[in-house]
């Protein structure tokens, strides 16, 4: 017994413990524990050892091992490793892959304050989504303003929620997981496997394959899955599978989804923008004026392109770009949907958006140097901040493939850019060659480039590790959810824990002199 126990010490000493819902963190060094336990409690910590982060209810994020690898190379860099030590550092890192895998505790919505009021746009969104609930929820149900961003609410998401696991067995694919802990139904195109003789109003659970390999029309699939809630079929299996037509619509209405948040599908299209907390803040810090002519480079979908128009409450012109010719339709159908007229997007390869002729005068692509007040480049990226995203296929060339891309997009900002004019880059991604490593490229690049306050600044400051000063890195905006993961607990009003519990993201603004 006595050797049972002392096996249990040491499983009790590695153990980072979080209880129940208080998240009471334990960290227990060799040398403190005794064998003086009695034996219940003994047993009751090895109990909760064995079932570690407690707020966890999806693995870390998977990734291949040398994604893995240099990421903890970048976490734990030796300017980082100085400031904080080996420990914190590595016990960052270890949030980060954790926090990757799980949704923030809320959604955040933009609302077209240029439209409407915020307050109307509360209430008529509060009216509309009490439709999709029923019972003293419904009266309960929040919508909260936020302290800093002025055209921005927050909604509560209630999870993680214990839901029963059913027999039949809906499998989708990891974007539309990811999809449906936002609060999505699952849409037809989604689905990979279903039962056998799934027809409408079936009660399933569904499931996400991590890592994509469940066969396109399985009726099972026991790989590398996890559960994301409960719904009722809205399609049968032939309509989903055995269709020569391109399948559209809801294929799993979620009834009971592990993490509950109000679906927009429909819900008030021209006053309620779904779109992640800090892509908002970029509109924000670029802090666009009527009248001004305003580049945005890299603009699919087209949130950032619109909340760019709306600022400057449509009075001048916001041209959009993207190489993509069916994302430029988008951004027009988005631009239309929210009644903005100031938006020309064109499908075009902005690495080549600079034209070397001073005297071009066409419209549309390219242009002539310094012909923007503003220049927005939300650069292509690893996407290695989005959440959630429980598995990541990527390899390591493929995502260091990126900087070269960004710094020729960079070049190319520069040049459009008036003198006096502001340069604002973003990204959506945690690594450093991407992020900090950039703006000290370019500010060594680009001399008449100097960096410049944020406002509203509500994230972190910069990483350690790419060289900068401590002023610089006070003037960069990162937002980094591993920072407050352990203390988004729901207890704490949302308005508190808004700003550390989102999306990786990244934002630098710079004047041109």
């Amino acid at each position: 017994m006595i050797l049972q126990q002392t096996s249990l010490i040491f499983l009790c000493l590695s153990a980072r413990i979080v209880a129940d819902r208080w998240r009471l963190l334990i960290r227990a060094q060799f040398g403190v524990l005794t064998l003086c336990f009695d034996r219940q409690l003994l047993f009751r910590l090895a109990e909760v050892a064995l079932n570690t982060e407690k707020m966890s209810v999806f693995p870390r994020i998977s990734l291949k091992p040398d994604v893995t690898e240099y990421l903890r190379s970048i976490f734990l860099n030796k300017e980082v490793l100085a400031a904080v030590g080996h420990q914190e550092a590595d016990h960052r890192f270890q949030k980060l892959l954790t926090c990757l895998s799980h949704p923030p505790s809320y959604t955040c919505v933009r609302a077209s304050t240029h439209l409407a009021p915020l307050e109307e746009v509360r209430h008529r969104l509060r009216e509309e989504l009490k439709k999709q609930m029923c019972g003293p929820s419904a009266e309960e149900f929040q919508i909260l303003s936020h302290p800093q961003v002025s055209d921005v609410l927050l909604l509560p998401v209630d999870g993680p929620r214990a839901v029963t696991q059913l027999s039949s067995e809906v499998v989708v694919g990891a974007q539309c997981g990811s999809a449906v802990l936002r609060g999505a139904h699952v849409f037809a195109p989604g689905i990979v496997a279903s039962p056998k003789y799934m027809k409408v109003g079936d009660r399933v659970s569904v499931f996400s394959d991590l890592e994509g390999r469940c066969t396109r029309g399985a009726t099972s699939f026991q790989g590398n899955k996890v559960f994301v809630g409960n719904g009722v079929a809205e399609m049968g299996r032939s309509s989903i599978f055995c269709t020569d037509e391109p399948v559209r619509g809801v294929g799993v209405r979620m009834v009971e989804p592990l993490y509950r948040s109000p679906s927009f599908d429909g819900v008030l299209p021209s006053l309620a923008f779904l779109q992640n907390l800090p892509s908002v803040v970029v509109g924000h810090v670029l802090g666009p004026q009527p009248g001004e002519r305003i580049l945005d480079m890299c603009a699919a979908p087209g949130g950032k392109t619109c909340h760019i128009a709306a600022l400057m409450g449509d009075q001048g012109e916001v041209v959009a770009l993207d190489r993509i010719r069916n994302k430029i339709d988008r951004i027009r159908q988005n631009a239309q949907m929210l009644h903005l007229q100031s938006i020309k997007a064109y499908c075009f390869n902005s690495t080549q958006a600079a034209s070397t002729d001073p005297a071009q005068e066409t419209e549309g692509p390219p242009f002539p140097p310094e012909s923007f007040d503003r220049v927005l480049l939300d650069a292509p990226c690893s996407g290695l901040g989005q959440r959630p995203n429980m598995a990541n296929t990527w390899s390591l060339k493929e995502i260091c493939s990126y900087p070269p891309l960004q710094r020729k997009l960079f070049q190319a900002a520069v040049h459009l850019l008036k003198k006096g004019g502001v340069l604002v880059y973003s990204t959506c991604t945690v690594t450093l060659a991407e992020n900090e490593e950039q703006v000290a490229w370019a500010l060594d690049t680009f001399p008449c480039l100097t960096l410049q306050p944020q406002d509203p600044h509500i994230g972190s400051e910069g990483m350690l590790g790419a060289g900068l000063s401590a002023e610089q890195l006070r003037l960069l905006q990162r937002f980094s959810p591993e920072l407050s993961w352990d203390q988004t607990e729901t207890t704490t009003p949302l308005p508190c824990r808004a700003d550390g519990d989102t999306i990786g993201f990244f934002i630098a603004k710079f004047l041109k002199n």
